[in-house]
């Protein structure tokens, strides 16, 4: 797992080693928490944890997590209502930790880590908020009458398998108080770490329906190291996708963000589903990126400094918002509606979009302005 490659900030005021920066001072030194991160600086040692976080108990700092701050906080509830009208097919969600170190650029949680009074870049990546007493809570709450079973869904804000959880444990309850209620649940991750468990998801689906589903939207390394560094890389995701299918278990695959010139290819396309179907996935969801705000400034910024040329490709192609623009997905969803059918994948199990962002059965019958049929890659 490629921990080692996230970027680490030295403690204030002094030089990074790698790029010879200065680092700014943390808040306990008095700076401003509205200013917005610094795009693409390395990680913060805080010189002083942020104390006013609902619940806290303690900030960890650790060798093993060195540049992470954890956050320990007891938490009042563990289920979390979906709002009505949401186009999520699930009611309620559980989330054991907020930011994440798997540091994922294009992330569309990170502007959710500023209701903490952390910035959506360096603080979502290394100020990591653990639930110590979630399970507890999840089981009381399970336990009243009003409880009607309803699905609950994990890993819909932040990875409930990231690095963390291998210190905490909190997700084996989680599952054993879910499966013991008669609570159906789903887990999207992109930790391998959610193979510890993969015993305990087993019986559970004796118990209850249980969703699995791994994120999987590319399959070049080098490129995920870049935008997902602190992630295990494609290649482990699909060891970990060959090691469930084998035991039984059932698994999906959540194909997205396809990256608009990066991940979008003939060529990478078609090896990503080569792989996902080789792998034993029993569906797979795709679809482009979204760049909604938060996400689209630390994405937009790691463009400018690696693919620089990209950049006014990117402006015109996501100038309405943060969803691509029309003829963009309709040609995604061209490519993609035929892949499935060439790997004998169903059409789009997972409803997580409205009918025009939808990449399964569209149509176009040419390429959008500035997408090439034959694109140039990485692969």
């Amino acid at each position: 797992m490629r921990w080692e490659a996230q970027l680490i900030r030295p403690p204030a005021g002094q030089p990074d080693a790698g790029t010879g920066r200065v680092s700014p001072k943390t808040r306990a030194d008095g700076a401003d928490k509205s200013a917005a991160p610094q795009a693409g600086a390395p990680h913060p040692h805080s010189a002083e944890p942020l104390l006013d976080l609902p619940g806290l108990m303690r900030s960890v700092r650790t060798p093993e997590f060195d540049g992470i701050v954890i956050h320990e906080v007891v938490a009042k509830s563990a289920l979390n209502k979906v709002p009505s009208g949401s186009e999520m097919p699930f009611s309620w969600t559980i989330n054991p930790y907020r930011g994440c170190t798997h540091a994922c650029v294009y992330c569309f949680a990170r502007k959710t880590h500023t209701y903490l009074d952390f910035d959506y870049g360096q603080d979502f990546d290394s100020q990591v908020v653990v639930k110590r007493n979630i399970a507890e809570v999840l089981r009381a709450e399970l336990g009243r009458p009003r409880w009607k079973r309803e699905h609950v869904a994990l890993g819909t804000n932040t990875d409930p398998y990231q690095r963390a959880e291998g210190r905490y444990r909190l997700m084996p309850e989680i599952i054993r108080a879910l499966a013991d209620s008669g609570t159906p649940f789903s887990i999207l991750t992109k930790g391998t770490l959610l193979a510890r468990d993969a015993d305990l998801l087993a019986r559970a689906t004796t118990r209850v329906p249980v969703g699995v589903g791994l994120s999987i939207a590319m399959t070049n390394d080098a490129l995920s190291e870049s935008i997902e560094p602190g992630t295990p890389s494609p290649t482990a995701r699909f060891r970990l996708l060959e090691r469930l299918a084998a035991s039984g278990i059932e698994c999906s695959v959540m194909a997205m963000p396809i990256l608009p010139w990066l991940s979008d290819s003939e060529e990478a396309l078609s090896a990503l589903f080569s792989r996902v179907r080789g792998a034993g996935a029993t569906s797979l969801t795709a679809g482009p990126l979204h760049l909604r705000p938060g996400a689209r400034e630390w994405y937009m910024a790691w463009l400018a400094r690696n693919h620089p040329h990209l950049v006014p490709r990117y402006q015109d192609l996501y100038r309405r918002g943060a969803v691509a623009s029309k003829e963009y997905r309709l040609w995604l969803g061209q490519q993609v509606g035929e892949l499935r059918r060439g790997h004998g994948f169903e059409p789009d199990p997972w409803a997580l979009r409205r009918p025009e962002h939808a990449t399964s059965d569209a149509h176009a019958p040419h390429p959008p302005s500035g997408v090439e049929p034959a694109q140039g890659s990485l692969f």
